[in-house]
């Protein structure tokens, strides 16, 4: 195994300042998310999600994008995962999004909330038939024995849902994540690098606006 601690390179792909940033984090968040699409990369709306369990015990795992605007960032899940289940005792939650390509990290924080109904079926029709029978197949983070034991589940629900339309499980939602702060990272020379946060105002109800500071690398 090579040296780890001797692991190390230049971060000089651009620069950051705070007179090019938008005022809305969201339109600044958009912008970077396009210029990722635009690059080819796979999975480019890839995130990790913090969650913590009531005894205070972080977890993290990598879901997609679904959406994002003015009221928050938006992902679906298996409400009896465990994501969901901490999330149910404590809606505090972490996006992290680890662009290292181009040199460039987001990380959001801010409480989840669970998406109406609607909402939801709008995007579980939307979906591949195959993703829409995985739903129902899986009951996701429960142990499992063997991969042919899901398998089996998989053909079992695809013949029941053989045909007509693919209903919607009960068991099966999303959130919204709704931001109070969005940190912008770019890497920089010397390990130097730009961090700009987002912190929103609070104290104003009426109009609440976004605050931006630097922050030291």
């Amino acid at each position: 195994m090579a040296n780890i601690h001797d692991l190390r390179r230049d971060y000089n792909l651009g620069e950051l300042k705070q007179e090019d940033l938008d005022e809305n984090p969201i339109n600044q968040f958009n912008a970077w998310l396009q210029t990722v699409i635009d690059s080819g990369v796979s999975d480019p709306t890839a995130m990790t999600i913090a969650t913590v369990s009531p005894d205070g015990q972080p977890s993290q795992r990598i879901v997609l994008l679904k959406d994002v605007d003015d009221r928050g960032f938006v992902f679906y899940t298996n409400l009896g995962s465990r994501k969901a289940t901490e999330l149910r005792e404590n809606n505090k939650i972490s996006l992290h999004f680890p662009w290292h390509f181009m040199e460039r990290q987001v990380k959001v924080c801010g409480q989840a909330q669970p998406l109406p109904a609607t909402e939801v079926a709008r995007y579980f029709f939307s979906r591949p038939k195959e993703s829409q029978l995985a739903a129902w197949a899986s009951k996701q983070s429960q142990p499992i024995s063997t991969r042919q034991m899901l398998l089996s589940k998989f053909d079992e629900v695809k013949q029941k849902f053989s045909s007509g339309q693919i209903p919607v499980p009960k068991f099966w939602g999303g959130f919204r994540v709704i931001p109070h702060e969005i940190e912008f990272w770019q890497g920089g020379e010397h390990r130097l690098h730009n961090r700009f946060v987002y912190t929103l105002n609070k104290t104003e109800q009426d109009s609440p606006r976004w605050q931006i500071q630097r922050l030291m690398p």
